[in-house]
């Protein structure tokens, strides 16, 4: 069983970093609400989901994505490009290390998990505002008795490289256009999102299925149409956050006997 790291929304949340979407009042309450409706959604995908409590006066914890990331033999522990971020990983990490071994990008790499996009023993790294060469660096050389091979992609007018491509399936992507080059993705199958739903390109796969906010229906019918099943959740306050439905968990294989 698949496991989902989440973490409860903080009261805080309206106070969260943005780069690329105008600042709008976020209804905390609702937000707590479709994070559970999320939360609800991962369990029914076949997820054991983990609840870590909130931050109080971290706004952005609730994206528990950006913190880690996580391998089959190994969580890596990211240095978050934004300052305010840094102080969120620790409770993250705390319960991590129950299921993977940890190590740590150190200063001064930065890299946030939303930056890093795995399709089987391939990372893919976007060359964000988030994250530097040094971050990927270290990234590559702490992982790399493991054999993964990590590519950096160029991404512009988006946050993370997840906002712009994320995987359907191994051979299958969901990519933006407008945000990252299909030419770094030449050797799958390219799914583009709707011109009319910018912001519709971050899903997150759970086996064969794919979770994806509900405001993106168009983009949906193509993912559907492509043979793929789709579930869908109201996550339109998170969104206000500049978060989407891959920021909001860790997911990762249970390693345990």
């Amino acid at each position: 069983m698949p496991i989902a790291i989440t973490r409860e929304v903080s009261p805080s949340l309206g106070a969260c970093e943005l780069s690329f979407v105008p600042r709008t009042p976020i209804d905390v309450t609702l937000a707590a609400t479709q994070h559970r409706g999320y939360q609800r959604a991962l369990a029914s995908l076949g997820c054991k989901v983990l609840v870590l409590d909130a931050e109080a006066d971290m706004p952005d914890a609730v994206f528990v994505e950006d913190v880690a990331v996580v391998l089959d033999e190994v969580a890596v522990m990211t240095r978050p490009g934004a300052e305010s971020r840094r102080g969120e990983g620790a409770s993250v990490a705390e319960l991590l290390q129950r299921y993977r071994p940890l190590r740590a990008i150190q200063a001064p790499g930065t890299l946030d998990g939303g930056d890093v996009l795995r399709i089987g023993r391939t990372l893919y790294v976007g060359q964000s505002a988030r994250s530097n060469a040094e971050g990927v660096a270290q990234l590559q050389a702490l992982i790399a008795e493991f054999g993964y091979d990590v590519r950096t992609v160029p991404i512009h007018g988006c946050l993370h490289l997840k906002s712009s491509v994320t995987a359907l399936r191994d051979d299958t992507v969901l990519l933006q256009p407008a945000w990252v080059d299909r030419a770094a993705f030449a050797g799958y199958r390219i799914i583009e999102v709707d011109p009319s739903e910018e912001h519709a390109a971050n899903v997150v796969r759970v086996g064969d299925e794919v979770l994806m906010s509900a405001c993106f229906p168009l983009t949906r019918q193509r993912i559907v149409d492509a043979g793929i099943a789709v579930t869908t959740v109201d996550v339109s306050e998170l969104q206000k956050a500049e978060g989407a439905v891959t920021c909001c968990s860790l997911l990762l294989k249970d390693t345990q006997p």
